[in-house]
């Protein structure tokens, strides 16, 4: 099964339309089973980001495309819009794998929270699905992420969602929110970060990207594709950080896109 996680779109006036449209036509020829959009399709949330939202992402040709939302989504009361605009399964199966969808934005909130009802929710619903390939998709990022600064916005019952996480033994736990991509490990489980796909405010990380999610015979692997550019293995996107860091950042991103 291959998937595409895109991130972060940011329509409104921080949105790089050109980006975002080649980045739809690199994903489209890669013709994968899944599309999932984890949240920000918005600045500000208002009807007129929506509909712009829904006439770039249409582009996408997968067999499924999943929608989560994220905290600038549910901004002037787009939580009311977001539904309306991107209706979605909170629970989707694919082949031997199954996509579960945590809604952690909440209104005129930066930060997130996933609540007791949801958490108990996800821990009943993976003990359901125990011989799949259990990913879990949510917006905010549930583990900080270095280069991105002080951090406040995590989700703020964080601890209780990785413990139900990790008790349910979920395979992969696909995260945006923070610009910034990143891989961590916890226990058997990996947690994948996008970066933005198309805004103009990127965090740490200097080019545009999405993920690339491939499943076979239950193994994992996930790969960066900077838009315009090659892949990364997550190995050197964390193995590189001093180099992300460094001031000649500009030409290693040039020698990424050759």
């Amino acid at each position: 099964m291959l998937i595409a996680q895109i991130s972060d779109v940011h329509c409104g006036p921080m949105l790089r339309r050109d980006t975002l449209r080649a980045g739809i036509k690199e994903i489209n020829e890669l013709s994968p089973d899944v599309v999932l959009v984890s949240g920000d399709l918005t600045e500000n949330g208002l009807i007129s980001e929506f509909e712009t939202a829904v006439k770039e992402l249409k582009r996408l040709k997968a067999g499924k495309v999943i929608y989560v939302s994220g905290n600038h989504d549910y901004r002037s009361t787009g939580y009311l819009l977001f539904k309306e605009f991107f209706p979605f399964s909170q629970v989707t199966e694919v082949d031997d794998a199954v996509i579960l969808v945590l809604s952690s934005a909440r209104p005129d909130r930066d930060d997130g929270e996933v609540g007791h009802r949801q958490n108990i929710w996800l821990e009943k619903t993976l003990q359901e699905h125990k011989d799949k390939v259990k990913i879990v998709a949510i917006h905010h990022h549930i583990i900080p992420v270095p280069d991105t600064g002080a951090d406040q916005i995590t989700i703020v019952d964080a601890g209780d969602v990785l413990r139900s996480l990790v008790k349910s033994k979920a395979n992969l736990v696909l995260c945006g929110h923070r610009h910034r991509p990143w891989r961590w490990r916890i226990e058997d489980m990996l947690v994948v970060h996008a970066g933005s796909i198309s805004c103009e405010k990127l965090r740490g990380f200097f080019c545009n990207s999405y993920n690339v999610i491939e499943i076979k015979n239950k193994k994992i692997e996930a790969k960066l594709k900077i838009v315009g550019g090659g892949y990364v293995d997550f190995k050197e996107i964390v193995k590189r950080r001093e180099i992300l860091q460094a001031s000649d950042i500009s030409q290693y991103g040039d020698s990424l896109a050759q």
